[in-house]
């Protein structure tokens, strides 16, 4: 066990380590304003938006950056200095304090191509792999769009129409969250200031006033805001030491978003067109790193049957932070890298049957790196087990049983299968 008075100064820190990142809002820093989608499709979509550097110099950060890095610097040393180096606390709480810090280099060079090499290092390439000889996270993408666009073509799988006006759905969802989420205090409300359909804070999401909803996509967001993103923020609240899990660096966003796409499909929330659409972000970023425009990826947009709308907003995403002739950010690629990353940590946590440490990932926001940490000081009594699990980690055994079969049937070579069973699907 840690003692007392080194847990208590790891509470201080962590502390520290909240307030020093609480000004930082990433996507707040560089969103485009509305004015941007306003004047592209004035132009008929044929003229790159004003995006430069000095258009983000125009945006106050809301923090000095020397300053602030210097804080993370300060407090890295004296988590050092109060704990020790090899102490796991330090490795955790040293890892986020480095991670914030690039965060902030990345925020300093909006507009310039520094921006897109900083997004990178925190979230990745299109190019990556998991391993050597494997298929890159682009790659990867292509693969899963082939099974998709069959299904996305049949008649057999519609979409539920987008029905439910954004008052009405505050009301459905904050109903939904009541009784699945009880143990927690969780607020919907409506917004006009999001750029996308919902946002999740820390105890509340956000509705775009100015969006209708099908029932689907309410059902989606229980699991994905609610269940996940917003549940690992409370557990993080709740720890008795190391509240900084309720924040999430950019390695934890990856497992989060992970976690969160994981948790639609093995509640059955998610969809085709969905998943698709997680495809497509990482396609439009692959085109971009690839020297493609903002003119270029939003038309690419259109020829895979997007909407303007539609186009220009996952168009907007991949180039934000940037200019509209530059590299793009990467923070999309999370959702399908991450569910790879989990998907396959729970795989080894079943084959070596320690399938009970697995609720852990749900202790606050933390990344998949730092599992082993977490393990070790929750066993340590420096983190507690997560105050909210939602049902599909609460009881196991479904989800064991589902992985557990899923990769003993992938095992079976599908060239094989598709000709063995050809002659029975007509």
């Amino acid at each position: 066990m840690v003692e007392k008075h080194l847990l208590d100064s790891a509470r201080v820190l962590s502390e520290r380590l909240v307030a020093l990142q609480s000004p930082i809002r990433v996507l707040d820093a560089i969103n485009w304003d509305r004015s941007v989608r306003d004047e592209f499709f004035k132009h008929k979509g044929e003229r790159l938006p004003a995006i430069d550097q000095n258009y983000y110099k125009s945006r106050n950060l809301g923090f000095d950056p020397v300053e602030l890095r210097h804080g993370f610097s300060q407090l890295q040393r004296d988590i050092v200095k109060e704990l020790g180096q090899l102490s796991p606390i330090t490795q955790l709480m040293s890892r986020a304090c480095r991670e914030y810090k690039d965060v902030i280099r990345m925020l300093e060079s909006r507009g310039t191509p520094d921006f897109h090499e900083l997004s990178v290092e925190l979230y990745g390439h299109p190019d990556d792999k998991f391993h050597a000889g494997e298929p890159t996270l682009s790659e990867l993408a292509s693969m899963l769009q082939e099974p998709l666009s069959g299904l996305l073509s049949t008649n057999a799988l519609p979409e539920e129409d987008k029905d439910i006006e954004a008052a009405d759905a505050v009301e459905k969802l904050q109903a939904q969250l009541n009784s699945s989420m009880s143990e927690l205090s969780v607020q919907v409300m409506l917004s006009d200031g999001i750029v996308s359909d919902a946002s999740a804070g820390s105890d509340r999401i956000k509705l775009n006033q100015g969006v209708k909803f099908s029932q689907r996509e309410l059902d989606i967001l229980e699991v994905h805001e609610g269940w996940i993103h917003v549940g690992t923020t409370q557990n993080g609240l709740k720890q008795p030491y190391l509240t900084s899990l309720s924040k999430g660096t950019p390695s934890a966003t990856v497992t989060q978003e992970g976690l969160a796409v994981l948790t639609e499909i093995v509640t059955l929330r998610s969809t085709p067109r969905r998943l698709n659409k997680l495809v497509q972000r990482i396609q439009a970023v692959a085109m971009a790193a690839s020297g493609a425009n903002f003119i270029d990826v939003y038309r690419d947009g259109l020829e895979r049957g997007m909407s303007p709308d539609e186009s220009y907003t996952l168009t907007q995403r991949v180039f934000r932070g940037s200019t509209p002739d530059g590299m793009p950010f990467t923070k999309d690629l999370a959702y399908i890298k991450g569910f790879v990353l989990v998907y396959n940590l729970i795989q080894v946590a079943i084959q070596r049957g320690r399938i009970e440490r697995l609720p852990l990932l749900l202790s606050g926001k933390l990344a998949v790196d730092d599992f082993a940490l977490i393990c070790e000081l929750h066993d340590a009594g420096v983190v507690s087990a997560p105050a909210y699990v939602p049902p599909h980690f609460k009881d196991l055994r479904g989800l064991a049983t589902w992985l557990s079969f899923n990769r003993f049937l992938g095992g079976f070579s599908f060239a094989q299968l598709e000709q063995d069973y050809r002659a029975l699907i007509t």
